[in-house]
This record gives structure tokens, sequence and C-alpha cells, in this order.
């Protein structure tokens, strides 16, 4: 068996008996300086990895921040462009607003989402109703529910003309 000091003049000339494959012991800093360096880049990566994996998942979970926009009232369009017995659907805010113009010129205006799943409603002239497409619920013109799935009249709007313009607002 070799002494110590054999050991180290071995291994400074390339060949030790007792290491394996006679290879000479790597110097402790050395080993652990790649050993640091391959634990950072392991680390890095899985950590990349799980925000890359993470990330979007956690912003499709998150609702979107919606800022609610506090406007009591909205110009409609003009009194010449709804014919009689007709109806449009208008931006209330971040909803829409569907306006009507029934057949002896009385316009009415109301909240165009539906109050049974919040589809959006539209007006159906030849039956003189509002309807809703996604479940066939039907509302009259007073916005009262006559028909169908949904639970509440629709929100009735005010309507008022300055002129040639039409300005809905909340009641």
């Amino acid at each position: 068996m070799k002494s110590e000091s054999n050991h180290e003049a071995d291994a400074r000339a390339g060949e030790c008996a007792n290491c394996p494959n006679n290879k000479p012991p790597q110097a402790e800093y050395e080993t652990q300086g790649r050993r640091k360096f391959l634990n950072y880049l392991l680390g890095t990566g899985f950590g990349a990895t799980a925000i890359a994996i993470f990330y979007p998942i956690l912003k499709f979970i998150t609702p979107p921040r919606v800022i609610e926009a506090a406007q009591n009232s909205v110009s409609a369009g003009k009194v010449s462009e709804l014919a009689l017995n007709s109806g449009k659907i208008f931006k209330f805010g971040n909803k829409p607003g569907i306006l009507i113009r029934s057949a002896t010129g009385e316009l009415k205006a109301f909240s165009a989402v539906c109050t049974h799943l919040d589809c959006i409603v539209q007006y159906q002239p030849e039956k003189k109703q509002i309807w809703c497409a996604c479940h066939n619920g039907q509302y009259n013109l007073s916005g009262q529910n006559v028909g169908g799935p949904p639970p509440r009249p629709l929100e009735e709007y005010v309507v008022n003309t300055r002129g040639e313009e039409i300005v809905v607002s909340k009641a």
C-alpha cells in the first residue's frame, strides 16, 4: 500500500494505482465548480420550463381586468337612420343595447343582453317582438318576457331626442 506522499507524487505524474482507471484525483475546486455550474444550468432550465408552462395557465384562469365604463347616457344614432318598425343594436358602455322604433314611430331602448344566458337579443319586425336566438326567448315591446326560458324582463332605458340625435340613458 502506498503512503500519502507517494500517492501525491503518483497523482502529479498522472498515474495512481489506488484511483479508478489509473487517473489522478481531480482537484476539489474543479469538481465543485463544474457541479455548481451544472446545478445552476439544470435549476434555471427547470425554472424556465415551469414558468413557461404555468404562466399561460394562470393567465387563462384569472379573468381579465375590465374597467367598467360609468356611462349614464349615450348617443344611439339619428332618427333618420332608424326606419319605422325596425331595431338597432348600439353600444352602451361595455354592454350592448337595443333601440327599437315601433310602427307608430315610438322609440324604446332596452339592454340587448338576454336575462337567461346573456345572449344578444334582436328585434323581429314581422312579429313585433324582441327575440333571443340562443333558446328562443321572447320579449314584447315593453321588455317583458312573454315566451321561452328568460326569467325576468329586459332592463329598460330612457330615450330622448335632441334634434335629430337619439340619446339613450339609464332610468
